[in-house]
């Protein structure tokens, strides 16, 4: 084959592949398998053809079972829980082209976020939880402003709702407000590490931290309770802050209740809980110039709970 025909071949193939990202874009998966399978009658080994046509049959199937639900936030519920499917898939296949996939996404969460808008503006449900929603899928279009101008306002409904703060933290991230990140997502680990949806997270400094924590051996589920733990040791969640008179109440009375849990019912999944708990607390002492024994005790609870994390936690 000459140098001439080669040029030929390959840049049919290109021009089939921009048509079919542009129609990934709008949704229009039907055609795109048509356009791929074209596209390997002139060469079946050319990189990214057989990844995209896997994917584009993999979301011509949802889009049947789309129309199979009863209402705008099943539809909603559907395209995101898809979507979340699709990223599994994907990593199994490989093969497939980073716009090929931002132009899925993006045509999947502005679907997604058209339904949630009909529930927001025909039905008036103005509540976090649509809030929520929207705002995922304004970050998921890579509308990050309005992402989170839509989660503030979901914040500020539902005020410690770990999810809701995962997302923010997330937002900030992604537009490299390092500061802002850090206070969210340090807020929303402490919360409830186990509500915060990870696959939705597209922070590199937390896809970083996930990354480190699984190096040593721990996976999900327990992995979401580390991460505070370690975020606090490799000085990720480093932003401090004094807590109120009743935020430390319920802080100390949290950190019993969990002593009692562990010692009680032999539980060590909430090991990694306390620790956090504790590393709070010592943050407080620390920021309100607390005497140091009572700083001390808390380092001895730590240690006693699990030596290496003190270790490392102390040098």
């Amino acid at each position: 084959m000459t140098d001439k025909q080669l040029t030929f071949r390959d840049n049919e193939i290109i021009q089939i592949l921009n048509k079919v990202y542009l129609k990934f874009k709008e949704g229009l998966f039907q055609e795109s398998v048509e356009l791929l399978e074209k596209a390997l009658a002139v060469d079946f080994e050319y990189n990214g053809i057989s990844g995209a046509l896997k994917c584009a049959n993999f979301w011509l199937e949802r889009m049947e079972r789309l129309t199979e639900a009863t209402d705008s936030y099943e539809r909603g519920e559907f395209l995101l829980s898809q979507w979340l499917h699709f990223m599994s898939f994907i990593a199994r296949i490989g093969d497939v082209s980073e716009r090929c996939i931002f132009n899925i996404k993006y045509y999947v969460f502005n679907e997604a976020l058209a339904n949630y808008m009909t529930l927001y503006n025909e039905f008036e449900l103005n509540d976090a939880d649509i809030l929520l929603r929207m705002g995922r899928c304004q970050k998921g279009k890579g509308n990050f402003e309005s992402a989170i101008e839509l989660l503030q306002r979901a914040s500020q409904q539902k005020r410690d709702n770990a999810v809701i703060l995962a997302e923010l933290a997330d937002c900030y991230s992604l537009i490299n407000e390092e500061r802002a990140a850090k206070v969210f997502f340090r807020e929303a680990f402490f919360i409830n590490p186990g509500q915060i949806e990870l696959a939705f997270i597209e922070s590199p400094m937390i896809l970083r931290l996930v990354n480190r924590i699984k190096d040593r051996g721990i996976d999900e589920p327990e992995l979401f309770e580390w991460i505070p733990v370690y975020g606090t040791i490799f000085g990720l969640f480093n932003i401090k802050r004094e807590l109120k008179p009743l935020e430390l109440g319920k802080l100390k009375q949290s950190i019993y209740t969990l002593e009692k849990e562990i010692e009680q019912e032999k539980n060590h999944k909430l090991v990694p809980r306390l620790i956090n708990h504790c590393f709070w607390l010592i943050d407080h002492y620390l920021s309100s110039k607390e005497e140091r024994i009572r700083i001390d005790e808390v380092l001895q609870k730590i240690k006693t709970l699990d030596p290496l994390i003190y270790k490392e936690y102390t040098h």
